[in-house]
């Protein structure tokens, strides 16, 4: 009320002062092109929200509700305002780079119960800062490089995704904040060690097993396997190359034998001298 006395009042000092034909022309005037811009502003807002999603201000936050809306990817004409997006069970695929980049007042990013597959490096790009909770659980996610998730502050679900347990993802899952109450729902679909497919990751991480240890022991048995190999290699052509001019000289030797005694007395010095 006290904005619209703001508005209204230098224009009531001044039809005061008219003609009253012309306080009415003047009133009208002055109402019509306010409701002009105001109705700009209502249809500026709905343009701004995607015709799948449903926008709406909940106690001055924009909450943009894309769930259920059968999604195959993010929609790209999202309101640079929002600060909560549902995009909970659709059939997203993947996460490209930059989908978010504009909603720098994101807090809340729940892209749950989708088939995403993949994460590109720069998908979070932008919201990095002031995210709080990221819900990427009940996906088809296998691995995720760890820049993607680099400086998220904010909780983080993965749970019920088919992760595979190796060194990369020990080394990024070290570097989130996961949500407590959904973290013993992360386990090993697959795994660098057989025996821990199947089982909850924090659970075998309690255990004492560093995957990064096991990756380290399998690359230096296969480098001692490689190193074993060209060293056979080596071996076996050096032997080879020995006994076959061991055999090039004994034929050499017989032909000798065979010259006149002169030239075969000062040749059997040369070849002996060789030998």
């Amino acid at each position: 009320m006290k904005r619209l006395e703001v508005i209204f009042y230098p224009m009531q000092v001044y039809v005061n002062k008219m003609h009253p034909a012309e306080q009415t022309l003047k009133c009208t005037d002055f109402i019509f092109h306010k409701g002009l811009l105001l109705l700009l502003f209502q249809f500026q807002f709905i343009v701004s929200c995607p015709k799948s999603c449903q926008c709406s201000d909940s106690n001055g936050a924009m909450v943009v509700q894309c769930s259920s809306r059968n999604l195959d990817e993010i929609p790209i004409d999202l309101p640079m305002d929002t600060v909560s997006l549902k995009l909970d069970a659709n059939k997203i695929h993947q996460v490209p780079n930059n989908a978010f980049k504009d909603l720098s007042y994101l807090q809340e990013l729940d892209l749950s119960r989708n088939s995403i597959e993949k994460i590109e490096l720069s998908a979070f790009k932008g919201v990095t800062d002031g995210l709080r909770l990221l819900d990427l659980s009940g996906n088809q996610i296998q691995s995720i490089p760890k820049e993607a998730l680099a400086n998220l502050k904010g909780k983080i679900r993965l749970s019920n995704n088919p992760l595979h347990c190796d060194c990369s993802l020990q080394e990024m899952l070290r570097e989130l904040n996961l949500d407590p109450e959904t973290v013993n729902d992360i386990s090993c679909q697959t795994s660098v060690q057989e025996e821990y497919v199947g089982k909850p990751l924090i659970q075998v991480l309690d255990s004492g097993i560093n995957f990064c240890n096991i990756h380290h022991r399998t690359t230096d048995v296969a480098m001692f396997i490689t190193m074993f190999g060209w060293f056979t290699m080596v071996i076996t052509y050096v032997v080879y190359y020995v006994r076959h001019n061991q055999e090039d000289a004994r034929r050499h030797l017989e032909y000798l034998k065979s010259l006149p005694s002169t030239q075969i007395t000062k040749d059997f010095d040369t070849i002996s001298t060789v030998l």
